[in-house]
């Protein structure tokens, strides 16, 4: 072999980068001081680029392609380089490779809550996270202003800045958009294309695309949650008579499923019908204090008058079914007609238990002009 042949051999003839991890953006070619020949192959694959430095200026940008570095298809770099052989002389320069394909799924959020005037809750402090993507427009210009001479750059070197800047053009518009808090989960769309159109000139100077800004989650302080979960869970229970009667219903079909039960289910219901009781108070009192004077007409849709302030309130079993509140004179009546008995358990405020309604000394003046039953 002689001098000639071991000469070429320090000349470099294939330049390629197979990328084999996930996050590199940019990646010097190790030229360990050899000179690239003229006429080696350049292989660019796709979402790739090639950018060549010499000495310390910006070169020619190849695209994806195999390329064969002649002087006749790098003018830039004949422009710069003082030749001082023939043009089938080697030449030294810096060779990058940058890749060009979308990077997805990067996080961005807010290190601290923003504060917000709320035309609802007035001052909040709301956070937010999402996601965004981007990638490499101008190769050319990502090296000489961000990359430099860093032999390994990648994504997250940069994803820091990058975050920094989706923050605070994102906290700058939410104040501006004036969006009450319960209506922006409707507007995530809204917020992520406008937001991305305002801040792809601040990425156009590093040389990239955001391709992607996404809203996912705008949040509110916990113990505003927890409020508006209270206020939900009221406007859920807002009718508790239909509320108890529900659970009524559930409980006696539990109870005919399971006989063996029947015990327990029978208290629940007794529990429901004292809140059923219960309720029915509340909203007579509701009602009461809604309806003023005595001299007011009451509303129509067939809503019943409050009773007296300090009427008795009784309670009857009729046909093993809790009927009431009941006034004395509406007692009366279901005597005529035959509806309440002697025997008849009938229940008030202050009894510990039902009582047949012959034996209440309260009611047996309503009995005086009614026969007991016959002897059996």
């Amino acid at each position: 072999m002689g001098i000639w042949d071991k000469v070429r051999g320090q000349f470099i003839d294939v330049i390629e980068w197979v990328d084999a991890s996930r996050d590199a953006l940019v990646w010097k070619f190790p030229r360990y001081d050899n000179e690239i020949k003229n006429g080696a192959q350049l292989i660019v694959r796709e979402s790739q680029a090639a950018v060549f430095l010499h000495e310390g200026q910006l070169g020619d940008v190849f695209l994806p392609g195999r390329h064969e570095l002649t002087t006749k298809n790098i003018p830039i770099l004949t422009t710069l380089s003082s030749w001082k052989y023939a043009f089938d002389a080697p030449f030294k320069c810096d060779v990058y490779f940058v890749n060009t394909r979308q990077f997805v799924d990067l996080k961005w959020g807010t290190k601290n809550p923003i504060m917000l005037r709320d035309p609802e809750f007035g001052p909040i402090r709301l956070r937010a996270f999402g996601t965004y993507c981007f990638q490499c427009e101008d190769p050319g210009s990502f090296i000489k202003g961000i990359a430099g001479t860093n032999p390994d750059f990648s994504a997250d070197d940069i994803a820091d800045q990058l975050r920094n800047i989706l923050v605070s053009r994102f906290t700058d518009a939410l104040g501006e958009c004036k969006i009450a808090a319960l209506d922006l989960a409707s507007n995530y769309n809204e917020l992520g294309d406008t937001l991305g159109q305002a801040i792809q000139p601040e990425f156009n100077s590093y040389g990239l695309k955001l391709t992607k800004f996404l809203v996912e989650n705008i949040s509110l302080p916990p113990e505003v949650e927890k409020a508006l979960d209270e206020r939900a869970r009221m406007g859920i229970l807002g009718n508790l008579n239909q509320y108890t009667q529900m659970k009524t219903a559930d409980a006696i079909g539990d109870m005919a499923q399971n006989p063996g039960t029947g015990g327990g289910m029978m208290g629940m219901i007794g529990g429901l019908g004292m809140g059923g009781v219960v309720s029915g108070a509340m909203q007579a009192g509701m009602n009461q204090g809604h309806t003023g004077s005595s001299s007011q007409t009451p509303q129509s849709g067939g809503a019943m008058p409050p009773p007296l302030p300090n009427a008795v309130q009784w309670f009857a079993g009729i046909d093993g079914t809790q009927v009431g509140p009941l006034s004395p004179a509406e007692l009366g009546n279901m005597v005529k007609s035959g509806k309440l008995t002697r025997t008849t358990l009938v229940w008030k405020e202050g009894f510990s238990g039902w009582t047949e309604a012959g034996q209440v000394p309260d009611l047996s003046g309503l009995f005086g002009s009614v026969p007991p039953p016959l002897p059996s």
